[in-house]
């Protein structure tokens, strides 16, 4: 399974000390931008891409993985403390992470992340490296009607998601949705633009995401001094910090299946870490003993969502190794620095320098160990962020999140995105509609129906033909499965509450 000579002479190449003084840099540029709303993983990558265009391949990989990994983590700092997801990929660590903050458990939750995100790239690392060579004979396999299931199965997650109400969760998921069919579809055909041609591409996703978490909380901020009332629960402890740690290192079985379904799901391109956090929180959610504690501030949680947030960086890493195709936005610039040394990825790149391919895996594990290290340092000093005066913080932040918006887009179709769903964010807000459930929708729904109009064009509209392929009966019948728990638990509350 592992050719044991390319394993040491992978070893050999990663002995240059070259190799490993682009690393920590790495790591604090992507802590940085991850933690800052409205900037991302990828638009980090893509900023410092032009900086590898002098550096040998092994180290420009790594200093760009380097930022990957450490945007991983970044981006669950402001979903902790400000419920703000800092990328698409920490939506789901909101949910619990952020009620720790408000009972002043922050530190606790900043290490509980960071460990999750740790154990996470590793466990995506370990199993690309005991995989990578056999993959891509496995992901070719999938069509448009698996990928089709996949993005169902993000749909459904919308359900299970919600705690207040089933159908208003589905409304808000139907709402996202519709969002997401807003401009031209994939059979080319405009809908939904109200004449505008600004709307012919549609909504921009991050814009949206934005308004609908940050400004839609930042509105809700309003009025409050500090985001914890409590001047005692303000102080950031270090101890506090290790506490979390040690608690997410006494759970390794919740780890280590957050970490292995954030790398499968992240293997499937298109889908990535936005889904896999999602999923991993769910099936957290549905295993737990205690699942209406979910969404409260249950630790079990935010480490489901951290630890498949950061694995499924592995998984992608599958895609772009043995197929030579992006699985995401930032593996997209790890192919751009591809191109860049005339380097092309896939099943021969993979058989010809299987050294330099195991160097990159060996590396990426040393980076997560390294982040154990750099991430303390850093969330110990942001951590500092429920002491500023919400009457300061909220502008600043507001204005963070426009301007990142407006660098997304190019113009001023982001920062009205971002008011507009802000708006909307707060009104679902205020009426008991899940904000999350509409991201769900609208990060999944131009997902499925592509892959619904490319069966369809293949079927040419007959259900048989996906009788035929036991790959996506196999994954229809573990999308039943995943909603059977919710259904059987429904049913039992209803028949409680007849009989009282």
């Amino acid at each position: 399974m592992i050719n044991v000579d390319a394993f040491q002479a992978a070893i050999n190449l990663l002995s240059t000390p070259g190799a490993w003084l682009v690393v920590p840099p790495g790591l604090i540029i992507g802590l940085f931008f991850g933690s800052i709303p409205g900037l991302s993983i990828s638009i980090a990558m893509a900023v410092f891409l032009p900086a590898t265009l002098y550096m040998d391949f092994l180290p420009a990989i790594l200093f760009l993985t380097a930022i990957f990994t450490g945007g991983g983590f970044g981006g669950a700092i402001p979903a902790i403390m400000l419920n703000i997801p800092g990328t698409s990929s920490s939506v789901a660590t909101t949910f619990d992470g952020y009620p720790m903050a408000r009972r002043g458990e922050h530190a606790q939750a900043l290490g509980i992340g960071l460990v999750g995100s740790v154990l996470g790239t590793l466990v995506g690392y370990v199993l690309l490296l005991l995989t990578v060579q056999s993959i891509s004979h496995w992901v070719l396999r999938l069509g448009p009607t698996e990928m089709l299931v996949i993005a169902l199965w993000g749909v459904t997650l919308i359900a299970v998601l919600n705690d207040a109400s089933i159908s208003k969760g589905i409304a808000a998921g139907i709402l996202g949705i519709l969002i997401s069919t807003i401009g031209y579809s994939d059979a080319g055909q405009m809908r939904g633009t109200f004449g505008s041609m600004y709307l012919l591409d549609g909504i921009p996703a991050i814009p949206a995401l934005i308004g609908f978490f940050a400004a839609s909380e930042l509105f809700n901020l309003i009025g409050k001094q500090y985001i914890v009332d409590d001047s005692r629960l303000r102080v950031v402890k270090f101890r506090n910090i290790l506490g979390g740690m040690r608690h997410a290192l006494g759970k390794p079985f919740q780890l280590l299946r957050g970490g292995v379904m954030g790398a499968v799901i992240g293997a499937i391109p298109g889908v990535g870490a936005s889904i896999a956090n999602l999923a991993a929180y769910a099936t957290a959610k549905q295993r737990s003993k205690e699942p209406e504690s979910f969404g409260k501030g249950n630790p079990d949680g935010l480490m489901a969502a951290e630890s498949a947030n950061s694995s499924s960086e592995g998984g992608s890493m599958i895609t772009l190794l043995a197929l030579g195709l992006p699985g995401g936005a930032g593996t997209a610039v790890l192919l751009g620095a591809f191109a860049l040394h005339n380097v092309t990825g896939g099943p021969r790149f993979i058989r010809e320098n299987t050294d330099i391919v195991y160097a990159l895996i060996l590396g990426n594990m040393a980076q997560a160990l390294l982040l154990l290290f750099i991430g303390s340092v850093f969330i110990f000093l942001a951590g500092y962020i429920v002491k500023l005066s919400l009457k300061l913080m909220i502008p600043i932040v507001m204005v963070l999140s426009v301007v990142g918006s407006y660098a997304i887009t190019g113009n001023m179709v982001g920062p009205i995105t971002v008011v507009a769903t802000g708006i909307i964010g707060w009104l679902m807000r205020r009426y008991g509609y899940p904000v999350a459930a509409t991201v769900v929708g609208l990060l999944v729904g131009g997902m499925a129906e592509g892959e619904l109009v490319r069966s369809m064009q293949i079927s040419g509209g007959h259900i048989g033909f996906v009788t035929d392929r036991p790959i996506t009966l196999v994954l229809l019948a573990l999308l039943l499965l995943s909603l059977a728990p919710r259904i059987i638990n429904g049913v039992l509350k209803r028949r409680r509450a007849a009989t009282q």
